[in-house]
């Protein structure tokens, strides 16, 4: 969350970032979808059965419907402070932040299925050191086409990487330095959020490089005068779909045309 002051002190930097050769653009409208299940969604992912949700809080991973937010089912994990979610076609994974691993879960049960190392661990670059003292690893998270693409803020770099075994296909820099939820356009770009700039970044999936911007209004989201930042991220049906960690909300905004 950001102050008022911050935030405005961001928008110019978010709205036009000084190394921008890409367009950007503010998102017209932002919409808050409905609270969840827990207090701390720091993972989404869209499925077409509904809205899987991973709280940073409790470990506990949650299938709720677009609608409402109403849960269809949950479980808990053997996580540890998770940040990301995705769904293979079979089963879940999680990228479990604070013990530094992805772990593949039963998309019933949330048993452990797998567990690898998540690629880029360390330490943070945002904030005091007092506020982060610890090494993290992954936060975003989505598949394709047999691969897990992995979203990491230490390093601020997107991973590709082998299920199997955990190998690191290829990479590219992330954008800014606290890169979070990841999610495809229907074109097959990456789209990244990340939360220090409040924006959406549109990448090219084989080169990573930035093909547009979009931010959010300088002060929509906010809650008790505090503007909120976007933390897990996916795309249904054309709009971006964000959780807010803080608050426990999930809003959402429309992909660009």
């Amino acid at each position: 969350m950001l102050s008022r002051r911050d935030c405005l002190k961001l928008a110019g930097l978010a709205a036009l970032p000084a190394w921008a050769d890409f367009p950007t653009a503010i998102s017209a409208r932002v919409e808050r979808a409905f609270r969840t299940p827990g207090k701390a969604p720091n993972g989404l992912q869209a499925t077409g059965e509904g809205l899987w949700i991973l709280d940073q809080g409790s470990n506990r991973a949650s299938l709720v419907r677009y609608t409402d937010g109403s849960v269809i089912r949950e479980f808990d994990t053997a996580t540890d402070r998770g940040s990301g979610i995705t769904f293979d076609g079979e089963a879940l994974w999680i990228a479990s932040t604070y013990n530094r691993l992805l772990v593949r879960v039963d998309v019933r049960t949330g048993k452990t299925l797998k567990e690898l190392p998540s690629p880029g661990a360390g330490l943070v670059h945002w904030g005091p050191r007092g506020d982060h003292p610890q090494p993290t690893g992954a936060h975003g998270l989505e598949w394709r086409r047999g691969e897990l693409w992995v979203a990491n803020p230490p390093s601020a770099t997107i991973y590709i990487v082998n299920p199997e075994n955990g190998k690191v296909l290829r990479s590219f820099p992330a954008p800014g330095v606290r890169p979070h939820g990841i999610g495809w356009d229907p074109s097959g770009a990456l789209w990244c959020a990340e939360s220090i700039y409040r924006s959406f970044f549109k990448m090219d999936a084989a080169s990573g490089r930035i093909l547009r911007q979009v931010t959010l209004p300088p002060m929509q989201p906010e809650s008790d005068g505090i503007v909120l930042v976007p933390h897990g991220m996916t795309v249904w049906q054309n709009e971006f779909w964000f959780s807010v960690a803080e608050t426990g909300e999930v809003y959402r905004t429309p992909l660009p045309s």
